[in-house]
């Protein structure tokens, strides 16, 4: 299955996978402009893995990161360098 890259992906890691303490067990790699139109209007946001849900959490540092969204974002190019 080939991979595609997303145009904009300016990502921030989204959670998901809700553990029963409340607390997503992982967060994923979201398109940072979907981000706040997903929490206010509930909307449906896609990770860089293909997971659809809406955003309900925000990460915390040392939060985990779903391995196959951070395999994904760490093989896209940097952006911001203008390098085409």
């Amino acid at each position: 299955m080939p991979t595609q890259t997303l145009p904009d992906v300016e990502t921030r890691p989204q959670g998901t996978d809700s553990t029963g303490s409340d607390e997503p067990k992982m967060f994923h790699y979201v398109k940072k402009s979907k981000i706040a139109e997903s929490a206010v209007l509930g909307n449906m946001v896609e990770a860089l893995c293909g997971e659809r849900f809406p955003v309900t959490r925000s990460p915390k540092p040392g939060s985990p990161v779903c391995p196959d969204c951070k395999k994904i974002y760490e093989g896209l190019p940097k952006g911001g360098d203008g390098g085409e």
